[in-house]
């Protein structure tokens, strides 16, 4: 039985999806790569699993790890309260909030290796 997936993102530079992910509201549970000293973060090539509440995602910048340009879709319940807090922080949103035509309501961010996070929550239909 199936218990949960890890999305791999692919990244160019470690250190900078770090900062990018961490403006997000995730943190490092692990990496493995080069230590360029213990107070910073891994140096390329680096495979690290970052999560924020329950989710875990990873992002690798091995070569053979991947593609950029991936999709991540984050499912929660309050998508225009993330907005505000990512507005709050400065965090360029590529899509605001929009009520989708299959009932979802969704918001897209970039990361800078180009993958889309797309965050999105049910919506109730009217009958």
């Amino acid at each position: 039985m199936l218990e949960s997936a890890m999305p791999l993102l692919h990244v160019s530079h470690a250190q900078a999806a770090q900062e990018f992910y961490a403006r997000l509201g995730f943190r490092i549970e692990y990496a493995h790569g080069p230590l360029v000293s213990p107070a910073s973060p891994h140096a390329d090539p680096c495979y690290m699993a970052l999560s924020r509440d329950e989710v875990w995602i990873i992002l690798s910048s091995f070569s053979g790890d991947g593609v950029a340009g991936g999709v991540v879709n984050f499912h929660l319940d309050d998508v225009d309260g993330l907005y505000d807090e990512f507005m709050g922080a400065g965090i360029p949103v590529d899509v605001a909030p929009v009520d989708q035509t299959w009932g979802t309501r969704e918001m897209y961010v970039r990361d800078p290796d180009r993958n889309s996070l797309r965050f999105v929550a049910q919506q109730t239909l009217a009958a």
